[in-house]
């Protein structure tokens, strides 16, 4: 069986060391960076089930460093290590894109477990999930984020693809602009709301050679997919 794979980046040589071989002894097959440049570096040139990333680094912090990451693919799942627990430092680590958060010290058989489930849910997500969408004559495949139509292929960026999917998903719906923000940008604010406005924009553009298809704008609550019989 092919071993799950995970990135480490921690600037700790000792606490890095342990940490890798703790998780090497469980079976899982482990790449070690030591700070935030190294490890998107590592992050671009591999695929990886999880990441676990420490907060305080040189050179590139884990919060920039999971920002970037989830830019490249927002699902991928994300574990936090610091030894910061306040309040607003866990709320922005969970902004940032966590799925978990460990305050340091910790104890490993906590973080094992940690690790089963968040990549046992993603793998259940995966296999639930359809390759394909379908939406009047276009079909969305958001695995490999890619939109056709007629022949003619459409290459998404990951937020276009995330967003696609979760209109679909609530086709002839209301989408709320809360759920989608908090979903695929991680934060509801202003900044994030008009970004999320840029995207649907996008979209509209692209589905606008299908006059069946519409995407309509719920004045303060969200957005609606329609699908015209």
């Amino acid at each position: 069986m092919e071993k799950q794979r995970i990135l480490l980046v921690e600037d700790d040589v000792n606490f890095g060391n342990m940490l890798k071989d703790t998780l090497d002894f469980n079976d899982y097959e482990v790449t070690l960076e030591r700070d935030g440049v190294q490890g998107l570096r590592a992050y671009k040139q591999g695929t990886y089930e999880l990441c676990i990333f420490d907060i305080m680094m040189p050179k590139k912090d884990g919060l920039t460093l999971a920002t970037e990451v989830k830019e490249i693919d927002n699902g991928q799942p994300l574990i936090f290590l610091t030894a910061k627990g306040q309040k607003e430092d866990i709320i922005a680590g969970y902004s940032a894109g966590a799925d978990d958060y460990l305050v340091k010290p910790f104890d490993t058989d906590v973080l094992l477990y940690k690790i089963q489930a968040i990549i046992g849910r993603k793998v259940s997500e995966m296999e639930e999930e359809p390759d394909t969408f379908s939406i009047g004559s276009f079909i969305l495949e958001p695995k490999i984020r890619q939109l056709s139509h007629d022949g003619e292929l459409i290459r998404l960026s990951p937020k276009e693809s995330d967003l696609l999917k979760m209109l679909i998903q609530h086709k002839n719906q209301l989408m709320p602009r809360s759920k989608a923000l908090l979903k695929i940008w991680r934060e509801d604010n202003y900044f994030t709301g008009r970004s999320m406005d840029v995207y649907v924009a996008k979209l509209r553009k692209y589905l606008k050679v299908d006059e069946r298809i519409r995407i309509d704008n719920v004045h303060g609550e969200g957005f609606r997919l329609v699908e015209e019989a």
